[in-house]
């Protein structure tokens, strides 16, 4: 920090119009950091934004000084603070709106003192103008969440606004659909509490909202200013005539003293685009670069550089000399000269070809150039690495425009050889066919509540008793369900849900399947497994038909809850009992039997039966051996349907898919699922190898980190080497 302070202090005031520009635009990144920036730096702008014709007219006096020597001061002394935040303390978020723009001030209080980190505001658009107070005052919290993502991601974070009804919105639902969308932008951060500020003390947050900065400015639209003097790079190139100079990028020693630091300007709508060209002339080979004036079309471009969108791989003029060398084809050329049986080749001009009758006409012959063995990987390559040619396109594409020209034996086998091995393609095709792996279906366990599955369902609306997640427990033998309204999903809640209202009605299930959430995968959870005594199992990551009785569930439960709460929305929990009553009630497709007549052995008593005008009283005995063996019989009805549906299910969902059996040591690629755009490889570029094998399960280890994971082969794609 005191290397780059000096660093910053050296700098000289600028003499020259460019020097001036390009102080400003060194300091362009820091501007979020300091309030008032366009006021203080007034002076400089003043005799810098200048039109060409006046650009002789700029000059440097002592306001333009005073403005440099106070920008110096406010970058090296407080409260600009780069080397804070601090990581174990909150932050405090304080937010405005008003009717013209939004603000918001990032601070933390390190040692009594208050240390402001960012400053944001913004316009707001016509349309965002005739939003509701309650709704504007959301919109600053959520545009400051966004603006600074990257400092307040991961921390704890209390959030300041002078509007006091958005005290509750992480509490409980507020009366206003577009609140409540901003709510659930923001879950994923850490928010402590939200806090009610007096206006009078928010004075900050209102004065960014009041005097945002211009709408269409971009200064924040990418990362830019003072690199360190280390990583320095020195833009500066001269043309052979030596009458201009252009920029470009030559690395420089950062021991050389005239060198301070780099600049990166801010993109602008009329601005100069660099062209980077290389010009062979003989032996003597030259670097230079081109530049293109986009800021006035009166003036002709300096040079019209065209991009290599095809580089031709294939040389048909060396095909007369493979031919003479292929020892194939001369062999065939001395069998036509030697016999006088009709032949699907001839020889034209020195060359072989082959005869090829066209499929959509049995009159048409096609002649086809007999490709040597020597050139068909340059033809290959050219038909579908080339993007004007190829563009990796599929295998039939590459057939049927190879197969008027050229011919080889094995032809198409060799195509579809060549695509399978581009490694392009297994990252980037969309693949249309069925994803791989046979569907393994968990064998009915022994009895009720041996094999238990568990996952949470949410976030819903949270409602007056501060529910807002639903804790799904699924017996694996009886279908039975269990289900839990929660206020989180923390470790602790789901710890404490598990005990009081499962283990401690139904007893201590064998084993517990569940995903590889943090609120099931944790210290806590372990310490209940081992002082408890259960097995708890975890489902292949992103593969949840691992668990897919409880995520069945979970996609029926919300619908049906969905029918039933009121018109607010928010009193789901009031119907959760009822519907999971009806659930276990009503006979499962699997078993063949209601989850309640396996679980107690009788049907369950519904309002639409008679009610019964006498009782019969047998004796205690009779029923329970009676209990016992009706039991019996259900549940081993019960194994053999569920068997039997398994069977249907798997022929269903096997059929026309391919299930491939990798081998130790072969090396693949995985799936990505993080969140990427549209044009993001669907499989990672880093190649994996296979060092377990618990088929259709896979742990693979990275080349590079040998970081191990498991992976489901329907998220494997294996590396074909050609």
């Amino acid at each position: 920090m005191n290397e780059k302070i000096e660093a910053i202090l050296r700098i000289k005031e600028p003499r020259t119009l460019p020097q001036a520009n390009r102080f400003l635009g060194s300091l362009g990144w820091y501007r979020k950091f300091l309030p008032k920036f366009a006021e203080v730096a007034a002076p400089i702008h003043a005799v810098t934004n200048l039109t060409r014709p006046n650009r002789r007219k700029f000059k440097w006096q002592a306001a333009q000084s005073k403005a440099f020597h106070q920008l110096k001061e406010m970058l090296t002394t407080e409260p600009l603070f780069l080397h804070f935040p601090v990581d174990n303390l909150p932050v405090v978020l304080t937010t405005d709106a008003s009717d013209i723009g939004i603000g918001g001030v990032l601070q933390q209080e390190v040692n009594g003192q208050l240390r402001n980190l960012y400053y944001h505001s913004q316009v707001i658009t016509p349309c965002q103008r005739k939003y509701s107070t309650i709704e504007k005052e959301a919109l600053a919290i959520y545009k400051c969440l966004d603006r600074m993502r990257s400092f307040v991601l991961g921390r704890n974070i209390i959030i300041m606004t002078d509007h006091c009804p958005l005290c509750y919105i992480m509490q409980k639902s507020i009366n206003n659909k577009r609140v409540n969308r901003i709510t659930h932008l923001i879950q994923e951060y850490n928010i402590d509490k939200v806090v009610h500020i007096r206006g009078q003390y928010n004075c900050l947050p209102d004065y960014l909202s009041r005097y945002s900065k211009e709408p269409f400015d971009d200064i924040f639209d990418i990362e830019y200013g003072l690199a360190s003097k280390s990583h320095s790079i020195l833009s500066s190139a001269t043309l052979n005539n030596g009458t201009k100079n252009l920029t470009s990028d030559s690395p420089v020693s950062s021991t050389n003293p005239n060198v301070l630091a780099v600049m990166t300007l801010r993109p602008r709508k009329h601005r100069v685009d660099y062209t980077k060209e290389h010009i062979s002339d003989g032996n003597d080979v030259n670097n230079h670069h081109d530049y293109i004036d986009t800021s006035d079309s009166r003036h002709k471009r300096k040079s019209k550089v065209a991009s290599k969108i095809s580089q031709n791989y294939f040389d048909i003029t060396q095909l007369q000399v493979e031919q003479d060398r292929d020892t194939k084809i001369q062999n065939l050329i001395k069998n036509l000269s030697t016999t006088s049986n009709p032949s699907s080749f001839i020889l034209e001009d020195n060359k072989l070809y082959k005869l090829i009758s066209c499929q959509n006409s049995s009159n048409r012959i096609i002649k086809a150039l007999y490709l040597p063995s020597s050139m068909i990987n340059s033809l290959l390559k050219a038909c579908h690495d080339d993007p004007l040619t190829g563009a990796h396109f599929s295998t039939d594409r590459m057939y049927y425009k190879i197969r008027p020209h050229f011919w080889w034996p094995g032809m198409k086998a060799t195509i579809q050889r060549y695509v399978k091995s581009c490694s392009l393609c297994t990252q980037f095709n969309i693949d249309r066919a069925k994803r791989y792996g046979h569907l393994c279906s968990i064998p009915p366990p022994e009895g009720p509540f041996t094999l238990i599955g568990i996952d949470f369902c949410g976030p819903l609306p949270r409602t007056p008793r501060e529910n807002q997640y639903v804790l799904i427990i699924t017996d694996y033998f009886t279908r039975h369900i269990t289900g839990l309204a929660l206020p989180n999903c923390t470790a602790e809640t789901a710890a404490r849900a598990l005990f009081d209202d499962f283990f401690c009605k139904f007893g201590i299930p064998s084993v517990i399947l569940s995903d590889r959430g943090t609120h099931f995968q944790n210290k806590l959870m372990e310490n209940l497994q081992n002082l408890i005594g259960y097995n708890h199992i975890y489902s292949t990551p992103y593969h949840p038909q691992t668990n897919g009785v409880a995520e069945r569930f979970n996609a029926t439960f919300v619908a049906q809850i969905s029918k039933l709460q009121n018109a607010q929305h928010n009193n789901w929990d009031e119907y959760l009992q009822a519907v999971v009553f009806a659930y276990n009630t009503g006979v499962h497709k699997s078993t063949k039997f209601s989850p309640y007549e396996l679980l107690y052995g009788r049907t369950a008593r519904l309002p639409i039966h008679i009610q019964p005008k006498e009782f019969t009283f047998l004796k205690p005995n009779d029923y329970f051996e009676q209990l016992k063996k009706t039991l019996r019989i259900f549940h081993q009805a019960s194994r053999d349907n569920i068997l039997c549906q398994q069977q249907a299910n798997q022929a269903y969902y096997n059929k026309n898919r391919l299930d491939p059996q990798l081998k130790l040591g072969d090396k693949v690629f995985t799936r990505v699922y993080v969140s990427k755009g549209k044009l993001d490889p669907k499989f990672s570029p880093i190649p994996k190898i296979v060092v377990e094998i618990h088929h259709p399960m896979y742990v693979v280890e990275d080349e590079c980190t040998h970081i191990r994971s498991q992976v489901h082969i329907s998220d494997i794609r294996q590396i074909s080497f050609e």
